[in-house]
Parts: C-alpha cells; structure tokens; sequence
C-alpha cells in the first residue's frame, strides 16, 4: 500500500503541525517551503497532483467547489483532506494518522475527505 504524502496549504501551515507529522515519517512539504503561498486553490491542488502529494486545507467551501468541479469534467487529482481550524494540532495528528493508516494514496485519488469522519484515539 503506497503512503499518503501530503502538501499543507498555505491556510494551514503550522510548523508544528508539520514537524509532528515529519516526527512520525510523514512526506510532508507545504507551500511555504515551495513558495507557492498566493497560487490560486487550483494551482496548488495542480501542483499537489503533479507531485503526487494529498492536498490538506481548512478552505472547505473553494475545496469542495473546485472538487466537484474537477468531477464533472473528470480531471483527476491527488486527493484533497479538508480539515477543521477549530481542531488542535493533536487532534489534528490523531486524526491524519487514523486517515493514513485506513487509507492509501492510491484510496485518495479523486476523493475529497472531511477530517472529521476520523476520530482521535
């Protein structure tokens, strides 16, 4: 099963978020170190694509748009994991790892995923 690797966008982007996730060997790249922060939504979920990475944000409405949109035309995508803002990063890091551990990058291909349907242990 191949492992989900993740591109955080610019909304949310806490190095201590990232850190944690590199703690436990998550491929992890966001778009500050790829200096992609002001890239539309659909740049970087191009991006996140052509390098093989699931796109994790809080930006629910625009993901979720642009999702369906890439649907209805059936341009494939790497996967999109919408998150919650209200969520610690412990919760967070719970969550992303109950994900990874149901799920593989070859499962998230064209699937947006709500972080909530993955409760913390």
């Amino acid at each position: 099963m191949s492992e989900i690797r993740l591109l955080i966008d610019e909304d949310a982007m806490d190095h201590r978020f990232v850190g944690a996730l590199r703690a436990r060997g998550v491929d992890v790249t966001t778009a500050g170190e790829l200096t992609t922060t002001g890239f539309s939504d659909e740049e970087q979920l191009i991006l996140a694509t052509q390098q093989q990475r699931v796109f994790y944000t809080f930006n629910v409405g625009d993901f979720c748009q642009l999702h369906s949109f890439y649907m209805t035309e059936k341009i494939s995508h790497s996967g999109i994991i919408i998150s919650s803002q209200d969520y610690s990063i412990g919760e967070q890091m719970r969550r992303v790892l109950k994900l990874m551990a149901n799920k593989s990058a070859k499962d998230m291909a064209n699937q947006l995923v709500f972080l909530s349907a993955y409760l913390g242990e």
